[in-house]
C-alpha cells in the first residue's frame, strides 16, 4: 500500500507544480486575472488531455504515461485559481503561482509524515 500512497502524493505534487508553473508563466508574460486567461488555461489543459490520451495509447514503456496522465489537470487547477482571483494583477498571478507551487513542494516534503500517519493508522486498525 505504500507504493499506492507514494503514487497519489506524486500525482498531486505534479498537478500542483504544473498549475503553479502555468500561473507563474502567465504572470511573467504580463497577464493578469481575466476571463481570457481562464479560457487560455482551459485550452492548454484540453490540449494536454489530448496528448495524455495519445501517450497512453502509444504504450511507450518509458514511464511517461504516469506523468502525462495527470499533467492536464494542472492548467485546469490554475484556471480555477484565476477564477477565484479575477481581478489579480500580473504580479499577483505570479505570486499565486508561487503559492500553488509551494503547496506542491510542501505536499512532496510531507511524504514521510503521510507514511507515519498511515503506518500508525494501520497498526491501530483504522486503515
Amino acid at each position: 500500500m505504500d507504493r499506492k500512497l507514494d503514487g497519489v502524493v506524486m500525482r498531486a505534487t505534479v498537478v500542483l507544480l504544473v498549475a503553479g508553473l502555468c500561473l507563474v508563466a502567465a504572470g511573467t508574460a504580463g497577464l493578469g486575472g481575466s476571463i481570457p486567461l481562464v479560457v487560455a488555461l482551459a485550452v492548454v489543459g484540453g490540449g494536454l488531455r489530448l496528448v495524455a490520451t495519445a501517450v497512453d495509447a502509444s504504450g511507450d514503456g518509458l514511464g511517461v504515461q504516469e506523468v502525462a496522465a495527470d499533467l492536464w489537470i494542472g492548467p485546469l487547477l490554475a484556471a480555477a485559481v484565476v477564477v477565484l482571483w479575477l481581478d489579480a494583477s500580473h504580479g499577483e498571478v505570479q505570486a499565486l503561482g508561487g503559492l500553488v507551487g509551494l503547496l506542491g513542494m510542501l505536499n512532496y516534503f510531507l511524504r514521510p509524515l503521510y507514511h507515519l500517519v498511515y503506518g500508525v493508522a494501520g497498526r491501530v486498525g483504522i486503515a
